[in-house]
């Protein structure tokens, strides 16, 4: 059972969701957070392709793995789930017949896939002059790479976003790394989702839908902010700096008496309090470390110096110290730790949602917990209808909505299209 929602943001639009993976179904459970009613259309039997990305699973009543992947259900909450064979005529029909009612339909297939199912960007803009449709790839609709395969740690390779993170070359653990989750996948995600909404605003005016291009190299370069205008602007390429700033200082982490904190300084006035509370007042009048810019020019006489006072004290006793000083400084948590954190549950960023119990999905699962919606509008705030849904568990319902009876519902059960 489902309960009604609170007053959304995005009520009444409708999304037809034929994205798997992270990057389309991130951007679709943005809008469904904001009220969006989303149909995700998945294959019959296997369903997203990270419905199966286990471990980790989600466990039964008893603490024991099922087989259903936690994965999914990061990015697939308040959906409903409608399967459908696209191979065949009739499951091309079905999908074409929910874009018609459609307001945005997202897709990540390859460059062209649709076209072979008549399901491409112009086949449905020709019966649906509003419909804003959002293609996810690679590498865009465009370029010499277009019809290549795309995934976040390739892009994050291409994009040289692994060169900037992790420890130099030569250093203990030296070397290129990926980031510890699918960062281009996610911003990929909402990018597409602001790119909806821009466009969604835009019919407003003209009534006229359009085709959105996302791009996971795109977005990739996009992401490499600050580093990205120091490179082409200069010419000058950025290094891996482990976990120091290559414009700031200090900013990093810094050994204490029991482990490690971070510690953020982002102007000479919070360096100065830094020195004052650390007992080194002199450090903020010091010629090589009165600015900013004096003190990345200084930077290894400068490291040394207060990794010797840092580790006079634990890391909370740092955090006590200069919490009310406005120096930002903290602890550096594993996940478990930081949804501990009391900041983290004053704000509910944990949320736990009930399973309905219906035939496609596992009975041993009670509940799924995720992540909330970091949005928080005052007015419109997001909603929270539905946990992640069962491979089809809302087919027939869907199938209803559009206006078949249940003879019809149960042939296309019985043909293989559902």
């Amino acid at each position: 059972m489902t309960t009604e929602p609170p007053p959304s943001a995005l009520a009444g639009l409708k999304v037809l969701d034929l994205s798997r993976v992270l990057a389309g179904p991130w951007c679709t459970q943005m809008l469904a957070d904001l009220g969006a009613d989303v149909v995700k259309v998945e294959r019959p039997v296997v369903g997203d392709d990270t419905r199966h990305w286990g471990p980790p699973f989600l466990q039964d009543a008893d603490g024991h793995d099922t087989d259903q992947a936690t994965y999914f259900t990061a990015c697939n909450r308040n959906k409903r789930s409608i399967t459908i064979d696209m191979a065949q005529p009739a499951g091309q029909a079905l999908i074409r017949q929910m874009a018609v009612s459609s307001d945005v339909l997202v897709e990540n297939f390859k460059v062209g896939g649709l076209a072979q199912y008549g399901l491409d960007y112009a086949s449905l803009q020709a019966i649906n002059p509003g419909l804003i449709y959002c293609s996810v790839t690679g590498f865009g609709q465009t370029g010499p790479y277009a019809e290549r395969a795309g995934y976040d740690l390739m892009v994050q390779a291409l994009s040289g976003m692994m060169s900037i993170t992790g420890r130099p070359d030569g250093t203990p653990g030296g070397g290129a790394q990926k980031v510890g989750v699918a960062v281009i996948d996610v911003f990929t995600g909402v990018y597409a989702c602001s790119a909806i909404l821009a466009a969604l605003q835009a019919r407003h005016r003209s009534g006229q839908g359009q085709h959105i291009d996302m791009a996971l190299l795109d977005v990739g370069m996009a992401i490499l902010a600050n580093q990205a205008a120091g490179f082409v602007n200069t010419g000058k390429v950025p290094q891996r700096q482990g976990n120091s700033h290559p414009s700031l200082v200090p900013y990093q982490d810094f050994p204490t008496a029991d482990g490690a904190m971070l510690l953020a300084v982002g102007n000479d006035g919070q360096f100065a309090r830094f020195c004052a509370a650390a007992g080194h007042s002199a450090w903020a009048s010091d010629p090589r470390f009165a600015t900013n810019t004096l003190r990345v020019n200084h930077r290894a006489e400068l490291i040394p110096l207060l990794e010797a006072v840092t580790r006079t004290r634990s890391t909370a006793d740092w955090i006590a110290l200069l919490e009310d000083k406005a120096v930002p400084c903290g602890p550096i948590n594993d996940i478990a730790q930081a949804f501990a954190d009391p900041q983290v549950q004053a704000r509910g960023l944990k949320l736990n949602q009930p399973v309905a119990q219906v035939a496609s999905a596992p009975a041993a699962i009670q509940s799924i917990a995720s992540v909330a919606s970091p949005l928080r509008l005052t007015g419109t705030p997001p909603v929270l209808v539905r946990p992640p849904p069962a491979l089809g568990e809302h087919t027939d319902e869907v199938l209803a909505g559009l206006g078949l009876d249940a003879a019809a519902i149960a042939a296309l059960h019985a043909a293989g299209v559902v």
